[in-house]
């Protein structure tokens, strides 16, 4: 009986030693398409206050802090927003590759691979980049926005 017993534990601890040597310290989930780390996003903000005051009008932009390197958030009408990840779906592990929205605020581009993409939707429409911006939530109730994941 105290054999049976044994037998048990030691194939539970071997189980769970197992199991733990193949957890790495560290490991973070990432986006299945683009890799990007995913980083927990719950934002909410009032798009027409003084703060964002480019957010007033719409095809008005922001950058606000956020997600992995950073959100844009664009108005695309009175009742309408997209919120994008700024970190470039193509050099996402770069620090510098944090996506910059061009004089018309309708395109943001990347300064290192010069991907570029359109605000309304995300896509890619120049550049090596084949991936759409990482999008997130973004929900308005009429006062606030609501940006998550």
């Amino acid at each position: 009986m105290i054999q049976g017993r044994n037998s048990i534990f030691f194939f539970f601890c071997f189980i769970l030693l197992f199991s733990q040597a193949n957890c790495k310290k560290g490991d973070t989930q990432t986006d299945p398409q683009t890799q990007i780390p995913i980083v927990p996003v719950s934002i909410s903000l009032n798009p027409n206050s003084t703060e964002y005051i480019h957010l007033n009008l719409v095809n008005g932009w922001e950058t606000i802090t956020g997600g992995y390197r950073g959100i844009i958030v664009y108005r695309k009408s009175v009742n309408e927003f997209t919120a994008f990840e700024r970190a470039c779906p193509y050099d996402w592990n770069l620090t510098t590759s944090r996506l910059v929205v061009d004089a018309s605020g309708i395109t943001a581009a990347c300064p290192n691979c010069k991907s570029k993409f359109i605000l309304l939707d995300g896509t890619p429409f120049e550049g090596p980049s084949h991936y759409p911006l990482k999008q997130y939530q973004a929900t308005y109730d009429g006062f606030l926005l609501y940006i998550f994941n």
